[in-house]
């Protein structure tokens, strides 16, 4: 190993996630219910991913069909649970096509993702990031950097890479497709929020239909150098506050220095035109300004692992079931593509009559691996499937099972891709998770916050 000489500190633990996004926040927390030592390292001072970094809102939940079904549970609830009782989520719904909303307090988000990892007692890690891999059949040594101490290492018996971009997996030299090769890399989206916003104004106005129909013809028109014409905007959990996806950043890799340096800056730039459209030609932003740029770009796509098997448009939108899945998703396919007409900005396409389809575990487990699964937005999907199944709490499910998964695997000393399915699909269920489509809105024993959903 080429740091070796350069080396200040080695830990070890028995199962080591790398990223804290929703995915691998989940994991350490389902992992943390077994008997062993479980480390969460992440290369922000704050843990959420996406679900803090950018978004204030978890899709796929519900289906987005005209009765809605509660097709998630278990450790996402327990989060979820949590922002309820102090009043930092609400549920919006049917929201731009996607379904019902759970929409919350991304700062509270914050702490409540880490006083569930000291409740757990997970080792967490931030400021810190991956930078090499030594891994052997029963051992991986990962090399993390952090500016204080330099470089550290941690050996672990078992990997969960929930990094988003896959990094594990591309240090490790696990195979993987890159956003791209084949079909054209969804766009990359820095959203911002604005306060002192007038909603009862707005409403008035029209709402999101009046602002869909200006933005729109300022695009068409060229009267503001909008980047597309279509974008949403919603209010938060914070009085007179909203938050948008309407940035759109296209033709720059985000895996390539420069690409990400100039998606940042041309991120901020299109913000601020947003800005100025919204003041000037949106009833009720007329004394609204931006208050806040998510952390980083948000990207949608970059690595995505070949799985033991992997997910396909026909398996979602023919809603396909497998005998070893260990969630299920309802979201339509939502592929914001670079658009050369001008006609399509985003493709969309639903599962025939609101239906849902099963995931099998296999997507979370690399080819030609024995300890490791890949969990969020890296895992084993093409590129259309992908676009259906990156909803929050999707991948919060991805964690559930990964989590789990890697502490059976341990129990009974057995790899990742031959662990009991049987047994492991109970104690998703024992703990929450919903494994069978319910013919009504789900069971709300362990769904506290969703109990007075309608």
């Amino acid at each position: 190993m080429h740091f070796t000489k350069n080396i200040t500190k080695t830990y070890s633990t028995d199962i080591l996630i790398i990223g804290s996004g929703s995915a691998g926040s989940v994991a350490a927390i389902a992992a943390s219910m077994g008997k062993h030592k479980v480390t969460l390292v992440e290369r922000y001072g704050f843990p959420g991913g996406t679900s803090t970094q950018m978004l204030d809102t978890f899709y796929g939940f519900f289906t987005p069909s005209e009765e809605p079904k509660k097709i998630v549970g278990g450790v996402p609830d327990l989060i979820v649970n949590t922002l309820a009782k102090s009043g930092d989520v609400f549920l919006r719904p049917n929201s731009y096509g996607a379904g019902t909303g759970v929409n919350y307090n991304p700062e509270r988000l914050k702490l409540v993702w880490d006083s569930a990892f000291i409740q757990a007692g997970v080792q967490t890690f931030y400021h810190t990031s991956l930078v090499a891999v030594e891994k052997s059949d029963s051992e991986s040594n990962c090399v993390f950097f952090n500016k204080g101490i330099g470089f550290f290492v941690i050996k672990s018996k078992r990997i969960i890479d929930a990094s988003g971009d896959g990094d594990y997996a591309h240090w490790a030299g696990i195979a993987y497709e890159k956003a791209g090769e084949f079909e054209p890399a969804q766009s990359m989206t820095t959203t911002f929020r604005m306060s002192n916003v007038d909603l009862n104004k707005y409403k008035e106005a029209g709402g999101k239909q009046m602002m869909k129909s200006k933005m729109a013809n300022a695009y068409q028109t060229g009267s503001y150098p909008l980047p597309r014409k279509e974008g949403s905007a919603h209010e938060m959990c914070q009085q007179n506050c909203i938050s948008t996806v309407a940035v759109k950043v296209t033709d720059v890799d985000p895996l390539d220095v420069e690409g990400i340096t100039l998606a940042e800056i041309e991120g901020r730039r299109q913000a601020f035109i947003f800005e100025e459209f919204f003041r000037e030609e949106i009833p009720g932003y007329e004394n609204s300004k931006i208050i806040g740029l998510s952390s980083q770009i948000g990207v949608r796509e970059t690595r995505r692992v070949y799985g033991e098997y992997r997910l396909t448009k026909e398996d979602c939108m023919e809603a396909r079931r497998f005998k070893d899945e260990v969630f299920l998703c309802g979201a339509p396919i939502e592929d914001h593509r670079k658009s050369l007409d001008g006609k399509e900005e985003t493709f969309w396409q639903y599962v025939p009559n609101g239906g849902t389809y099963g995931v099998p575990y296999r997507t979370l487990i690399p080819k030609n691996t024995l300890n490791t699964w890949v969990i969020g937005r890296c895992f084993s999907a093409t590129h259309d499937a992908h676009a259906s199944c990156r909803s929050m709490a999707q991948t919060m499910s991805m964690g559930q099972a990964a989590g789990f998964a890697a502490v059976q695997s341990l129990d009974y000393d057995q790899d990742a891709n031959n662990i009991d399915i049987i047994k492991l699909r109970k104690k998703l269920k024992d703990q929450g998770a919903v494994l069978e489509t319910p013919l009504k809105n789900a069971d709300t024993r362990r769904n506290g916050w969703a109990n007075n959903f309608k």
